[in-house]
């Protein structure tokens, strides 16, 4: 099951982001006994393999701008050193209620905007754009690495949005961003000791799969194939954190 999940997840998380909203449950549901921060550890390890083979596919074929990429990493991983260090003191509970609402807010931002993210439009003068750039990845940051899920998701939306890139070139610079905030969340976890390392590592191959495999078809389908696959992500992250929160999936 474990597997599977990352499988599944790399290909999400390399496409549009978000492949933690199926990763982390896999894990919550499949390790029963393991702490909360052996399991953030945990799926920071596997992750980070995904991220690293979909990095390295969207930067040999998309080729983005390291001028506004390499900020956004830097800056993206300080923010996730930042929050894996008080990842252990906030309970899980106290976040789903806010990503919910973030993601109902994503999902209907881009559904009512048909033409966002078809194509790079960029906002901002150069100063102003990568200062944009740099405060997106260190806030967002923070968030993946005390919590992560939907992390990538919220990058694409971000740089979409705010930026103006076609949620392709989004894509592309949220993985580099992505994998940036893994590797800060590792710099803390490693330390520590919680990481579970034979099951992160057999789940961090399953994700490179997919990650390799999601952006591959990503590159190769164009933005309008990114932005459907975004808004049925994002419904299904809705549906599933949105049942969490009411007690569906407990009752």
């Amino acid at each position: 099951m474990l597997v599977l999940a990352a499988l599944a997840a790399g290909f999400v998380d390399a496409v549009v982001g978000g492949g933690g909203l199926i990763q982390l449950p896999a894990l919550l549901l499949g390790l029963p006994n393991a702490s909360p921060v052996q399991i953030l550890a945990t799926n920071k390890l596997a992750s980070i393999c995904g991220t690293s083979v979909s990095s390295a596919t969207y930067y040999r074929r998309i080729k983005p701008d390291p001028r506004t990429f390499l900020p956004l990493m830097a800056m993206a991983l300080a923010g996730a050193v930042l929050g894996a260090l008080g990842a252990s003191h906030i309970p899980r509970s106290a976040f789903e209620p806010i990503v919910l609402v973030v993601l109902i807010a994503v999902g209907a931002y881009v559904v009512l905007k048909p033409d966002l993210g078809s194509q790079t439009l960029l906002r901002h003068s150069s100063g102003r754009h990568l200062g944009t750039a740099m405060l997106v990845g260190f806030t967002i940051g923070i968030y993946d690495g005390a919590l992560g899920p939907g992390t990538g998701s919220f990058l694409v939306l971000a740089l979409v949005a705010l930026l103006g890139y076609s949620f392709l070139d989004a894509s592309a610079k949220a993985r580099l961003a992505n994998w940036a905030t893994n590797l800060g969340a590792l710099i803390v976890f490693v330390p520590q000791g919680a990481v579970m390392w034979k099951v992160g590592l057999l789940m961090g191959l399953a994700n490179l799969v997919g990650g390799y495999l999601g952006a591959r078809v990503a590159v190769s389908k164009g933005a309008r194939f990114v932005r459907i696959f975004f808004i049925v992500v994002i419904s299904a992250f809705i549906v599933r954190i949105g049942g969490d929160v009411v007690g569906v999936w407990g009752a």
